[in-house]
């Protein structure tokens, strides 16, 4: 995919702006807003970023002879470049970019999917059942971007609109027919989101979280960021049974359609069923509404039935047919999102991402439902982050599970036994019992070794993750080959 040049009045022609000095009679050569990357012939926008503000590089911009500078605030600029202001520049790089590339969204259908919980799972379960359908699909989310075969690791959840119009520019050019996106609400705060329309905005849920320095000032600007979507899409679908979703869908612009278990729901879950046997746990259900069908999924608990709503909400409007969605949902399985691996027919075992501890709480609630002979918890924390969040892991885990098994996670520049001896203390407010072991391998096999009939072990925080952080190496560790090689070594 190469785009050589555009005329500067047609990245710019979505956009009001004021020309302070220059031409607009020229061709840029490159879009840039890393003042590193500049270079003749580009248009140069200067975005406040965390750590620095593009308006500090004009100076250097003008030595690179870059044709045109994007500012919102007033600069100095000497001989024949454009200067041109708008009033925020990274709304305005989304638009740019959009025409920069083309305007790729418009080829695809594009879903974008937002709220606390559930994004990654659902980004999942519908490219799974459109691509049983024979849908071509893209992904971006907090894991990976996916454009056909290559899978390309992510670095934030949604990301700069450039890179965002980059991506759907390759998942056009691959034939893709539809891209589904995690959508967060620093994405949508930042514009990144800018410069289309989605065809479908979905809200999962919504929960305290994201609120301090460099997120939310409060979760009231939280709820608005994640409204942003539905000023912004063709179609909104919420879920109804969240107590915000009103508030989160003030002011739509999009025609909505609701989701749930409640009655008022347009498309709702009734007679959930838990399901259990062999070393598999899962939930039946029924779906009544706009549809009507029998859906069984092998992940466990309600949680995992809304993700499924949010699948089959968003699938129905592309046409698929019941026996796929069934189908794929039974198949599905996203990496280190509730993932079952199969050790045993006596016990349970699965691998999830739940890192903090409401998510921790969370999975572990549900999985209590089963009623396991035990409720095994192995987990780490990070370290050069909030202790904290050790102490509150480490309570959650000592009043639901039956055995936690503390071990190492991302000791960063911390000793994995500091970490560990913070994780005890919120432990030991507790009743629950638990034993330490440093080596997440060694813990691993603990866990298996001391499976009894019943069981139910979750090794949680790591989810999709296969590495180790210690002391600024990452090391390869995935849970998935440490689990295949202690079942060899017996």
């Amino acid at each position: 995919m190469q785009v050589h040049s555009r005329p500067l009045a047609q990245l710019l022609e979505n956009l009001s702006y004021e020309v302070i000095q220059g031409s607009m009679e020229k061709k840029i050569s490159a879009l840039i807003y890393d003042s590193r990357k500049l270079q003749e012939g580009c248009l140069f926008i200067c975005i406040q970023g965390a750590n620095a503000d593009g308006h500090q590089f004009v100076r250097e911009a003008v030595e690179k002879k870059a044709a045109a500078i994007l500012v919102s605030k007033s600069v100095e600029v000497e001989g024949d470049i454009t200067v041109i202001r708008v009033e925020n520049t990274r709304y305005a790089m989304a638009f740019a970019s959009a025409a920069w590339f083309g305007h790729p969204a418009d080829r695809l259908k594009v879903i974008g999917i937002t709220g606390t919980k559930g994004k990654t799972t659902t980004t999942y379960l519908v490219k799974s059942i459109l691509e049983n359908a024979g849908f071509n699909v893209g992904l971006i989310g907090t894991i990976e971007t996916v454009i056909g075969k290559e899978h390309i690791p992510a670095h934030n959840t949604t990301p700069e609109s450039y890179l965002l119009q980059e991506n759907f520019a390759r998942m056009a050019e691959e034939g893709c027919d539809a891209v589904v996106m995690e959508v967060s609400s620093q994405g949508l705060m930042l514009h990144r989101t800018q410069g289309f329309t989605f065809d479908y905005g979905v809200f999962t849920n919504m929960e305290q979280d994201h609120i301090g320095p460099n997120e939310h000032s409060s979760f009231e600007e939280y709820m608005d960021c994640k409204g942003l979507l539905f000023k912004q899409c063709r179609v909104g679908i919420v879920n109804c049974d969240d107590v915000h979703w009103k508030r989160v869908t003030q002011g739509h612009t999009c025609k909505l359609e609701t989701y749930g278990f409640g009655e008022q729901a347009d498309l709702r879950a009734v007679e959930m069923k838990l399901l259990r046997g062999g070393g598999h746990i899962g939930v039946a259900f029924r779906v009544e509404g706009i549809s009507d069908m029998e859906v069984e999924i092998s992940t466990p608990g309600r949680f995992s039935v809304y993700n499924a709503l949010t699948a089959i909400a968003i699938c129905r409007h592309f046409g698929v047919s019941e026996e796929n969605i069934k189908t794929a949902l039974k198949e599905a399985k996203v990496k280190g999102r509730i993932e079952l691996v199969k050790v045993s027919d006596e016990f349970t075992l699965m691998i999830d991402y739940a890192h903090n501890a409401m998510a921790l709480e969370s999975l572990l609630s549900t999985l209590k439902e089963y009623e396991p002979h035990r409720l095994v918890c192995l987990f780490g924390c990070g370290g050069n982050r909030s202790r904290l969040r050790r102490f509150e892991m480490g309570e959650v885990s000592g009043r639901l599970a039956d055995l936690t098994i503390i071990t190492s996670d991302n000791p960063r520049f911390e000793e994995p036994e500091d970490i560990i001896a913070d994780i005890i203390t919120g432990i030991e407010k507790t009743e629950g019992k638990y034993v330490a072991i440093c080596d997440r391998k060694e813990a691993i096999a603990y866990a298996i070794h001391h499976g009894q009939p019943g069981d139910i072990i979750v090794l949680a925080g790591k989810g999709h993750e296969d590495y180790q952080e210690i002391k600024g190496v990452h090391y390869p560790m995935d849970e998935r080959v440490l689990i295949t090689d202690i079942l060899a070594e017996g």
